[in-house]
C-alpha cells in the first residue's frame, strides 16, 4: 500500500466523532479552547478555507461562539478541572474528578488527542510528564494512534542567542527548536518539552499578559497569539497528525511591549504609558514572578509550518494592536465588565445631582453635569491653542510615547483656535450661556470617551428636551432615512444610556426643600426664589407637550423609571438610591484593589468589633437586669409565702376552738379524775383501769 493511500485511510478514520482531553477545562485558556473545540467538526481543516468564511470567522467573538451539542463528526470534549467544586463547563461531555492516576490513565486512553496546558499552572508540568510517559508504556495497546499535544511556554525561548549576530532581525522558527535556551525561572517547563520530544510532539506559545506600565525601555519584541488562534491550531493538528516533533503557534505580528501597552492604553486605558525601571518591576503586586518573565522577553519569532501546512481560521492574524477593538470586546465580555449607563432627569431642585453622585460612588462611574463638561472642553482647546513649553531632555525620554499625539494636536491647532474663539463669542452673547449645538458637541465627545465608553457614567440632568435628546444619540448620516421611515430612530449604541430614571414632586413640595435649605447653600446659585421658580416654571412647560425627553427614550424601548420623590422622603436620598440600584442590577467593573480591600477589611473589622462590644455591653445589661429582676421575684415571692403559712395557722386555729370546746366540757372532767385514779392506785393493766373507769363514771348514765 503506498503512502498516499495510508494518507487517504488515516484520514478516513479522523473523520468522525473523536474525543480530546484537556486538562484544568475551568482555566482561562482551557475553558476557551474547549469552547471553541466543541464546535469544530473533526477534519474540518483538512478543507482548503475559503476567503469569505475566513473574514466571518475573524469577526466573531468569544461571546458568539456557541457550544455545539456532541453529535457524530463534532469533537467531543472531556478533561479535568482545578477546583472539584467547580461547575461543569456547557460544551464538556464529561469531567474526570477521579484521584487516582490509574482510573485517570484509562480515561485518557479512551480519548483520541490529550492536551495538556501547563502554561497557567507550574503544578501541572508534573502531571503532564506524568501522563505522556504513562501513555507512551501502554502504546502498544493502542487501537489506532493518539495525539499527545504539550502546551507549553515561549519562555523556553527567552535566553536564545540571535541566529546571525550580524542580523538579529532574523526570526526564530520551529526548525531552531533546539537551539533554544529557556528562562532561568522556566527550565521545568524545558524539561518537561525534552521528555516530551522524546516520546512524541509538543507546542510551544505565549499568552498575552501586557500591563499599562511597561518595564524597562520596552523595544522588547513579544510574540503573542489570541486563545482561539491557539484552539485553531490545535484542531489542525488533530485533524493533520503533523509528523514534525517541534511547532511554534505565533501570529503575525512582530510588536514591542510598548507598543502593545500604548494600545491597550489608547483603547482601554487612560491613553498615557508609563516607564516603570525593570529593578522596580519586582516591586509590583498585581504581577506574578512569571508574568514578569514574560513581559521582559524578548524574541522575534515566526510561525513558518503553520503558514504552509494549516487551514487556519484566523482571529487575530496580524497580533493584538491590530485586532484591539475585537480584543477588548471579548475582553469586556469574558469578564463580565460592561459598562453601566444611566441617565437622572427630573425637575430643579428634586435632588439629581445627589442620586448621580451615589450612584457613581456605587458603580464607580464619571458623573457628567453639563457645567463641567463645557468647562473641560473649554480647558482642553485652551492646552491645545497654548504654546509648547521646550521640555528638557531628561524629560524628552520619558515623553517619547506622546510624540506623535502632540503632531496630532500640532496639526489641529488652528482649529481648535477658531472653535475656542466661537464658543467664547457665542457665550457673551448669550449671558454666559452656550448654544445647544456646542453643548451637543462638547457632551458627544465626552460621551465617547475611553472613561465613559469603558466604564460607563451618569448624566446628570441633561438632556432636557426631545430635540437635544434626538441631536445627542440620533446618528446624523442617517437623518435623512429617520424622516422617511417615520418615528424610528438610528441612535449610537455606545453612548446611548441603559437606565433612565425620572425623579419627580409637586412643585409645593420642591418649594418647601428649596425654601428650607441655608442660605449660604442657595446664594449664588439657580436655586435664589426668581431664577427658581423661572427654571421651574421653564421645565413644566417642556414636559407638557408631546415630544418630551421621556417620549423619545420610550420609542427607543428605554422605558424611564419614575420615582415619585416624596414618597422616599430622605435628606441624603439613600432609600431612593437603593431603589434605583435595585433597578440597574450589581455593579459590572472590576472588583476591588488590594488596597480597597485591606481598607474594606479594616472597615469591617472595625465595624465587627464595635458590633461585638455593643452586644457584649447589651447581653451584660440584659443580664444584670435579670439578676435584679429574679432577685425581686424571690423576695416577693417569700413575703407571700410567710403570709399563706400565717393565713392557715389562723385558719386552723379558729376551726379548732369548737373542738377544743366540745372536749374541755364533756370529755376532759372525766378523763383527768381517771388518769388522776390511775396514778394513785397503779394499776397492772392502767389502760384496762382507765377504760372501766370512764365506763363507770360516765356523766349521762348517772
Amino acid at each position: 500500500m503506498s503512502e498516499e493511500e495510508e494518507a487517504v485511510i488515516e484520514a478516513e478514520e479522523i473523520i468522525r466523532c473523536q474525543r480530546i482531553f484537556v486538562n484544568r477545562l475551568d482555566s482561562y485558556s482551557g475553558r476557551n479552547i474547549g469552547k471553541y473545540l466543541s464546535s469544530c467538526i473533526v477534519g474540518a481543516s483538512l478543507e482548503e478555507v475559503a476567503e469569505e468564511e475566513e473574514e466571518e470567522d475573524e469577526a466573531r467573538s468569544v461571546a458568539e461562539l456557541s457550544p455545539a451539542k456532541p453529535k457524530e463528526g463534532i469533537y467531543q470534549i472531556v478533561g479535568t478541572l482545578s477546583q472539584a467544586e467547580s461547575r461543569k463547563p456547557d460544551f464538556a461531555q464529561e469531567i474526570y474528578t477521579t484521584t487516582s492516576r490509574d482510573e485517570l490513565l484509562a480515561r485518557m486512553v479512551e480519548c483520541d488527542v490529550i492536551i495538556y496546558n501547563i502554561t497557567e499552572d507550574e503544578s501541572q508540568i508534573e502531571e503532564a510528564t506524568w501522563a505522556a510517559t504513562a501513555l507512551h508504556e501502554v502504546m502498544a495497546q493502542f487501537e489506532k494512534q493518539k495525539v499527545f499535544i504539550l502546551l507549553s511556554t515561549i519562555m523556553t525561548w527567552a535566553r536564545s542567542k540571535p541566529l546571525d549576530p550580524d542580523d538579529p532581525e532574523i526570526p526564530f522558527t520551529e526548525e531552531d527548536y533546539r537551539r533554544r535556551k529557556p528562562h532561568p525561572n522556566f527550565m521545568e517547563h524545558t524539561n518537561a518539552e525534552k521528555v516530551i520530544l522524546k516520546l512524541g510532539k509538543t507546542l510551544s506559545w505565549l499568552g498575552e499578559t501586557p500591563a499599562i506600565p511597561f518595564f524597562g525601555d520596552g523595544k522588547n519584541f513579544v510574540p503573542t497569539i489570541h486563545v482561539l488562534d491557539i484552539a485553531a491550531v490545535l484542531q489542525n493538528i488533530a485533524d493533520h497528525r503533523p509528523r514534525v516533533h517541534y511547532l511554534v503557534a505565533v501570529d503575525e505580528s512582530i510588536q514591542t511591549l510598548s507598543e502593545i501597552v500604548k494600545c491597550i492604553s489608547r483603547n482601554l486605558g487612560p491613553g498615557k504609558t508609563q516607564k516603570v525601571p525593570k529593578e522596580n518591576a519586582f516591586l509590583c503586586k498585581d504581577l506574578t514572578q512569571p508574568q514578569l518573565d514574560e513581559l521582559l522577553v524578548n524574541l522575534r519569532m515566526e510561525a513558518v509550518f503553520l503558514k504552509e501546512n494549516f487551514n487556519i481560521k484566523w482571529v487575530a492574524q496580524n497580533g493584538l494592536v491590530e485586532s484591539i477593538d475585537q480584543v477588548i470586546v471579548e475582553y469586556k465580555q469574558s469578564r463580565g465588565l460592561l459598562p453601566v449607563k444611566i441617565c437622572i432627569l427630573g425637575p430643579p431642585g428634586v435632588g439629581k445631582t445627589s442620586v448621580a453622585a451615589k450612584l457613581c460612588k456605587h458603580y464607580k462611574l464619571h458623573h457628567i453635569m453639563i457645567k463641567d463638561v463645557i468647562t473641560k472642553a473649554i480647558e482642553n482647546l485652551e492646552k491645545i491653542v497654548a504654546p509648547k513649553e521646550v521640555e528638557s531632555p531628561e524629560m524628552e525620554d520619558e515623553e517619547e510615547e506622546e510624540e506623535e499625539g502632540e503632531e496630532e494636536e500640532g496639526d489641529n491647532v488652528e482649529e481648535a483656535q477658531e472653535l475656542l474663539d466661537s464658543v467664547k463669542e457665542n457665550m457673551e452673547q448669550n449671558g454666559g450661556r452656550l448654544d445647544d449645538s456646542y453643548v451637543i458637541k462638547f457632551m458627544k465627545e465626552m460621551l465617547t470617551s475611553m472613561p465613559c465608553k469603558n466604564q460607563g457614567y451618569v448624566l446628570d440632568g441633561f438632556p432636557k428636551t426631545y430635540d437635544q435628546a434626538k441631536d445627542l444619540f440620533n446618528i446624523e448620516e442617517e437623518e435623512e432615512e429617520d424622516d422617511l421611515r417615520g418615528k424610528v430612530h438610528h441612535y449610537d449604541k455606545i453612548i446611548i444610556p441603559d437606565h433612565v430614571v425620572f425623579l419627580n414632586a409637586s412643585e409645593d413640595f420642591l418649594k418647601n426643600r428649596i425654601m428650607n435649605l441655608p442660605e449660604i447653600v442657595v446664594a449664588g446659585t439657580h436655586y435664589a426664589q426668581d431664577r427658581y421658580l423661572r427654571a421651574l416654571s421653564v421645565f413644566r412647560e417642556i414636559n407638557t407637550e408631546d415630544e418630551t425627553v421621556l417620549n423619545y427614550f420610550d420609542e427607543l424601548e428605554i422605558h424611564p423609571q419614575h420615582i415619585d420623590v416624596p414618597k422616599f422622603e430622605d435628606v441624603e436620598n439613600r432609600l431612593i438610591v437603593k431603589e434605583i440600584v435595585k433597578d440597574v442590577g450589581d455593579p459590572r467593573n472590576y472588583g476591588l484593589t488590594d488596597e480597597e480591600k485591606e481598607e474594606l477589611e479594616r472597615k469591617q473589622a472595625e465595624e465587627r468589633l464595635i458590633r461585638e462590644a455593643r452586644e457584649k455591653a447589651e447581653l451584660e445589661r440584659k443580664e444584670a437586669e435579670e439578676r435584679a429582676q429574679k432577685l425581686s421575684n424571690w423576695e416577693d415571692w417569700n413575703k407571700r409565702l410567710e403570709e399563706v403559712k400565717r393565713q392557715e395557722q389562723e385558719l386552723l386555729e379558729a376551726q379548732s376552738i369548737p373542738l377544743r370546746n366540745y372536749l374541755m366540757k364533756h370529755v376532759m372532767p372525766t378523763l383527768m379524775q381517771g388518769l388522776n385514779v390511775c396514778c394513785m392506785v397503779r394499776p397492772d393493766d392502767p389502760v384496762d383501769f382507765l377504760a372501766e373507769y370512764l365506763f363507770k363514771n360516765n356523766p349521762e348514765f348517772e
